[in-house]
């Protein structure tokens, strides 16, 4: 069902203030909000409506709660919100799916309205971002997602899934939700072009956290021009 596409070493849900960027009109029309694209009706189905909905509230609030910068407006449904969405082809009804250091709900909210049959938890430790979601999924109806504010070593819950995007390299990004993983559960996380370099550096910590396998994932490949990359750590 879908792809990550991972851009650069930064982070994509921070991003430059508006003041950094400037207010005069030519600059504004640079950086205008994407418009919809067509493939997105295919990959939301009948939870299109809330993506539409998520969408005009990250473009309203993501500069001002430093969830998205300007920059990033004009591509904020294919780097962001479909980039995230078709992960959610990895992920099971039932299923019991965590995202850390949520943000912006990315890629929990996208992935939660593309697969309606799993639960999502959405991690985030900053107070103002993670009220901010509480009201998003009120807002959005979105009765398989719930929000908890705490750092991920400090969960005290155990999940099938944990998923992360633009969060930290993966030994550090291991280390942290391996705890939170049920015996047999996965890790998948959104990544770039040093994918294949991370795995090599976190083989290390194989046998310690009890790691069966590391695979390279394209997901969305048959909707996206540019398909979301994971890497996903199946658990012994």
């Amino acid at each position: 069902m879908f792809h990550v596409k991972h851009s650069s070493d930064s982070d994509p849900q921070g991003g430059e203030t508006a003041a950094s960027i400037g207010d005069s009109g030519p600059l504004a029309e640079q950086f205008a909000p994407e418009i919809e694209p067509a493939v997105a009706a295919q990959i939301f189905g009948e939870g299109i409506d809330k993506a539409r909905a998520y969408a005009a509230a990250l473009i309203r609030d993501g500069d001002t709660l430093g969830l998205l910068g300007p920059r990033e407006m004009p591509k904020i449904w294919t780097r962001h919100i479909l980039n995230s969405a078709v992960v959610a082809e990895l992920i099971e009804p039932g299923q019991k799916v965590a995202d850390v250091g949520s943000g912006a709900g990315l890629p929990g909210i996208p992935m939660a309205i593309a697969q309606p049959g799993a639960e999502f938890v959405l991690i985030e430790p900053m107070e103002r971002r993670a009220n901010w979601l509480v009201e998003q999924v009120a807002a959005l109806d979105l009765k398989n997602v719930r929000v908890m504010r705490a750092r991920a070593e400090d969960v005290g819950e155990a999940f099938d899934v944990v998923t992360a995007r633009a969060l930290s390299a993966l030994p550090k990004l291991l280390r942290q939700c391996v705890p939170m993983t049920l015996n047999g559960g996965q890790i998948i996380a959104l990544k770039g072009s040093r994918a294949a370099d991370e795995i090599e550096e976190a083989k290390s910590l194989q046998k310690k956290l009890r790691i069966a396998s590391f695979e390279i994932v394209l997901t969305g490949a048959e909707l996206l021009a540019e398909p979301t990359l994971v890497v996903r750590t199946r658990l012994v």
